[in-house]
Order: C-alpha cells, then sequence, then structure tokens
C-alpha cells in the first residue's frame, strides 16, 4: 500500500494582505486535524507559546494536537524531517512565508525536498483587496508572484466597494493566469480547499465545534480586521464521481491537462481497467500540480473509479459529463500498451533503480 503523505501548503503574501488571520482561521477550524505550521517570519500568528519561544529553531504545541515552528528558511528540509515523524502524527504542513519572501523559492525547496513522506500542497497568495493597486505600486513582483500561484484568495472584501472589488477580483484573475481565484473576508476560507479535515469519532460532519461558538465566523485575535461577529466564509463545491467502468488513461489525461477554470483539487482512485489490472491509481492535484501513486487493489473490494473534484465557481454538471467521456466503452477502446505513459510520468519513484550495467 502506498504510505499516506503529508501535503506542505506554502502561504505567500505582502506584509499586511492577511497571511496570519487566513493562517489563525485554519488552526481555529482545525478540529480533528493535525497541522504543522512552519513561520518564515515573526508575525503575530496569535499564539502565546509561539510569541514567547521567538527564536528560530522552537517548536512548540499548540495545544489542539497542531504543532508550530519559526524557522530559517535554510532550515526548511531539516524542519520538514522533525515535523513529518510519525510521532507528530501531522496531517499538513502550512509554512507561512515572510512577506518579502519570494514564493517561488520556497515551492522550489518543496519540490525539491527528498522527502518522501510530503506532497507538494499548493501555493496560496493572499492578496489585500483594499490595497491591491498600492502593493502593486510598492511591489511590483507581485505580477511576477500571482502567475505561480495555485490558490490567491483576495482578502478583506469588506473594505471595498462591489465595483471595486469586481475591478480587483479582474485584475488579479488576469495576472495569476490559471490559478483559482477566490473572495475572502476576515482570512476566511474553507480549509477543504486546502486539505482535508479530520472529523473527530463521535461528531457529526457540519455541527459546529467549540471553535466555531468561542469565534463565531469572524478572526476574533483582537486585530481590527472585523467585526468578529461577520458570517462571511468563501464558499467552494464538490463533485464526487464514482464510476465501476474503468477509465481510458489517455481521455483521462486529456481532461487533467484541460483542468477547467477554478477546479483546485482532484482527490481519489482510479481503476484503468486492462492498462493496468493489478493496482489502483490513487490521484493528487492541486493547482497544476499531478501525481498519481499506484498500489494494490485491496482485496475484495470492488473495483471503482472514486473522485473528488473541488474548486470555486465550477460546473458541476460539465465536470460529470466529460469525466462520463472518459470511461472505456467496451472491448473495442481497451487501452493499448502505450496508453499509460502519460500517467506514468507523474508517478514519483520512490525506490532506487538498478544501475545500469
Amino acid at each position: 500500500m502506498t504510505t499516506q503523505q503529508i501535503p506542505v501548503v506554502v502561504l505567500a503574501g505582502f506584509l499586511g494582505a492577511g497571511k496570519t488571520t487566513l493562517l489563525n482561521h485554519l488552526l481555529r477550524s482545525s478540529r480533528g486535524t493535525r497541522i504543522g505550521v512552519m513561520v518564515n517570519d515573526f508575525g503575530d500568528i496569535g499564539i502565546d507559546a509561539m510569541r514567547i519561544a521567538g527564536q528560530v529553531g522552537s517548536t512548540v504545541s499548540l495545544g489542539n494536537g497542531c504543532l508550530c515552528c519559526a524557522v530559517d528558511v535554510s532550515e526548511l528540509d531539516e524542519y520538514l524531517e522533525v515535523l513529518t515523524r510519525p510521532e507528530s502524527r501531522l496531517d499538513v504542513i502550512v509554512i507561512e512565508a515572510s512577506g518579502l519572501a519570494e514564493p517561488q523559492e520556497l515551492v522550489r525547496m518543496v519540490l525539491a525536498s527528498e522527502n518522501d513522506r510530503i506532497v507538494y500542497g499548493g501555493l496560496v497568495q493572499v492578496v489585500d483587496a483594499a490595497e491591491f493597486s498600492a502593493t502593486r505600486e510598492r511591489h511590483p513582483e507581485t505580477d511576477r508572484h500571482l502567475p505561480i500561484a495555485d490558490l490567491v484568495v483576495v482578502n478583506k472584501t469588506d473594505r471595498v466597494s462591489g465595483a471595486e472589488l469586481l475591478a480587483v477580483h479582474e485584475t488579479v484573475a488576469g495576472l495569476a493566469g490559471k490559478a483559482v481565484v477566490v473572495d475572502a473576508t476576515h482570512g476566511r476560507i474553507d480549509p477543504e480547499l486546502l486539505f482535508d479535515r479530520v472529523v473527530p469519532e463521535g461528531e457529526i460532519e457540519g455541527q459546529m465545534s467549540i471553535e466555531d461558538i468561542l469565534y463565531g465566523d469572524g478572526d476574533g485575535d483582537g486585530d481590527g480586521d472585523g467585526d468578529p461577529r461577520a458570517h462571511t466564509h468563501t464558499s467552494y463545491e464538490t463533485v464526487s464521481l464514482t464510476a465501476a467502468t474503468p477509465l481510458h488513461p489517455r481521455r483521462l489525461m486529456a481532461f487533467l491537462d484541460a483542468r477547467p477554470e477554478g477546479l483546485y483539487r482532484i482527490k481519489g482512485f482510479v481503476d484503468f481497467g486492462a492498462a493496468d489490472p493489478d493496482n489502483r491509481y490513487a490521484v493528487h492535484a492541486v493547482g497544476r500540480f499531478l501525481r498519481f501513486y499506484p498500489e494494490r487493489w485491496p482485496g475484495g473490494e470492488e473495483r471503482l473509479t472514486q473522485l473528488v473534484l473541488i474548486g470555486s465557481g465550477v460546473d458541476a454538471a460539465g465536470l460529470r459529463k466529460e469525466l462520463a467521456e472518459c470511461e472505456q466503452n467496451g472491448p473495442q477502446d481497451a487501452p493499448d500498451e502505450h496508453s499509460m505513459w502519460g500517467v506514468l510520468r507523474y508517478v514519483q519513484q520512490t525506490e532506487e533503480e538498478p544501475e545500469a550495467p
């Protein structure tokens, strides 16, 4: 079976955009999800223990199963090793970049890491809707950062008029290319956009947690970022697909290569039928990143393709139709011997191959 990998999400944005507010929201909304936080800055994380530690190399427990550490960027691999140890039992790691950090450098380091317990979880770029034009003037590199993002959060939407927000959103979307762009107030995006939230045993999914009751839907950290009673939450759509008919590798890859606007995450298992009868393929896609993980079919389990697609403003009916067109249409449509090549390009080689004689 494939070892479960921990997604590493890079959270970036210039000073004042709302990265810390968004991060605090994720921590308060974590419920049973254990989050490892790597802070490449000394901002106010809203965590007393982190402020007390206040130095590079410190790692503290947040009391809800999450861990936080302040690191220098040169120590990234070292602390990924610490946070991915089995005893930490983390579900996701979030790296909050310094407001002046180059996000592409952090992304490059995550992708180049030889730690086989992690997988890239996407670059989230936060921008301030009210200060976007001024930020671009002060930091022209904004136009270079947005196109490499996987998800852009236009934050503080309550501070601009509808017309101003529309103009900012359109400009950001134009610069961001294929990145998904969502609007938010007080940094409130649904954690499901970034990672799978664990619901503790005995808790009914969807019921309010203690964190929800205590903090409401505002940021509640006293930073003046808005009314903590506000009930603003970025929405997203989830499309689930189950298919008893195997998918054709080439048609599925054509669908994935042309993922529609707004589709941010894809996860699940794919049955390629006779193209690889021994294995099912776990799929992990975030933004433009894609990875397949072949694993043996569990004994006695029905062979199904089961996918979940998550995004903002997606066409659910259109996605279902496109995925249905990926199904194999009988023996005459059986994949040939070369049909898996496109899939295998995205399979990570975790074992050393013998050297050629």
